[in-house]
């Protein structure tokens, strides 16, 4: 079903953050000392749930603590003034839990705060989460994971069953930082993230998120900022994201394992949100294999020196799946190195596989670029081309011609260089 932007105005209406119960839980009355936070936390996140829900406190002040899992009706408020600092020990994240691994479904280390099944959570408030990542911990790991990620990807393959996919204490996989995993109507606010040891914010098959007012900047490798994992109903505002990968990444779960679940994400608005850093702005994929429909981004600011793409969508044959519905409208964007659009059916594995991905529907409108590469990168299958690209109202400032390859692409008031477009032969 083909989507425009009255669809934006839908999902507006229907996302609307949890509500709490106006009761206070201080971590201080529950034990939580400055060195030892961990089990003060967890006794006042119990107390919260069994009285119905509210607020657990983090006061100001620095605070030590390992592996935080949300209950039900909960909101972890990380006051002014205070910082949660996260463990570097692995073994302070276990035991293992239900996760994701790069699109595959995995028993591993916990995200540093977690929550599974859970209904109404919160981790709001204006204070920071310290990962305290580094090379000399977590992010070293971004080495060692090769043999780890081919195994878990050959287990997914031949249907192993999640119980048997347990990786954890020895393995090297690492934990996103903050993941509601199966949840409804979630809330992250306000909050600063840094030192990740991997992707930041990563809800998986969630429904009804909210994500406002966040601030990213961690910037080691494959540190996306936020990742919505097969979720539908999401609303990301007025973020501000550094990150060491993309800004906001949209996936479906990978090959066997994403057919297998086979949930997409859908209907995402995300506007008014400034993205500097590192690869793609907005991006959807590789992880795609579940699909990704009507995605809406408005009123954002892109670009800087170390920013590649404003838009990516990248997929292959062995990964598949679709894209569509996807409008972007009234951006800024500059100083990217590579396209403002790349759209890449051949991205790594490239044409090696059995799944053919199509991309449809998708259109670009009053977008000024003031410096990039490129306009575009498209390349499509011949089998699968990329259908109803949409340039309505842009001017580009580029440094080098587009590529456009199996790719349907319709112009209107389109300047490059000052030069109006009306061709796909004018781009090269």
């Amino acid at each position: 079903m083909t989507a425009g932007w009255s669809d934006a105005d839908r999902i507006l209406a229907d996302v609307r953050p949890p509500v709490f119960p106006d009761r206070d839980f201080p971590i201080t009355t529950y034990g939580a000392t400055a060195t030892d936070a961990t089990e003060g936390i967890a006794r006042a996140i119990r107390a919260c749930h069994e009285s119905g829900g509210g607020r657990v406190v983090v006061p100001p002040g620095t605070w030590q603590t390992g592996a935080i899992h949300l209950q039900s009706h909960v909101n972890l408020h990380v006051s002014e003034g205070a910082t949660l600092l996260f463990s570097t020990d692995p073994c302070d994240y276990l035991p293992v839990v239900e996760t994701r691994y790069e699109g595959l479904e995995v028993c591993n280390y916990s995200p540093l705060i977690y929550a599974n099944g859970c209904t109404d959570i919160a981790v709001t408030g204006s204070g920071t989460l310290d990962g305290q990542a580094g090379w000399d911990s977590w992010w070293g790991w971004f080495h060692e994971c090769d043999e780890d990620f081919a195994q878990l990807r050959q287990q997914a393959c031949f249907g192993v069953p999640l119980a048997e996919r347990v990786y954890g204490d020895g393995y090297h996989l690492r934990s996103s930082f903050v993941q509601p995993y199966d949840c409804t109507n979630v809330l992250i606010e306000g909050v600063t993230i840094v030192r990740s040891p991997f992707w930041q914010v990563h809800p998986v098959l969630c429904r009804n998120v909210t994500v406002r007012d966040v601030v990213i900047d961690s910037q080691g490798p494959n540190n996306d900022g936020i990742d919505l994992e097969s979720c539908r109903s999401v609303l990301i505002r007025g973020c501000t994201i550094d990150a060491g990968d993309d800004c906001i990444a949209i996936k479906s779960g990978r090959e066997a394992d994403g057919l297998r679940v086979n949930v997409p994400s859908e209907d995402i608005l995300i506007e008014r949100c400034v993205l500097r850093v590192k690869y793609g702005a907005i991006t959807l994929g590789s992880d795609l294999t579940g699909g990704i429909r009507n995605v809406f981004v408005r009123d954002c600011v892109i670009g800087g020196p170390s920013l590649y793409f404003g838009l990516y969508i990248k997929t292959n044959s062995i990964r598949g799946g679709f894209a569509e519905n996807v409008y972007l409208r009234d951006l800024s964007i500059s100083n990217l190195t590579k396209e403002v659009v790349q759209c890449n059916f051949f991205r790594g594995e490239g044409d090696t596989g059995p799944l053919t991905p199509s991309v449809r529907n998708v259109e670009l409108r009053n977008v000024t670029v003031h410096r990039a590469r490129n306009a575009l990168l498209l390349r499509g299958y011949r089998r699968s081309p990329i259908e109803d690209f949409r340039l309505i109202d842009c001017s580009f400032t580029v440094d080098a011609p587009s590529t456009v390859q199996h790719a349907e692409l319709i112009f209107d008031n389109v300047t490059v260089n000052g030069h109006r477009i009306t061709d796909v032969h004018q781009l090269r």
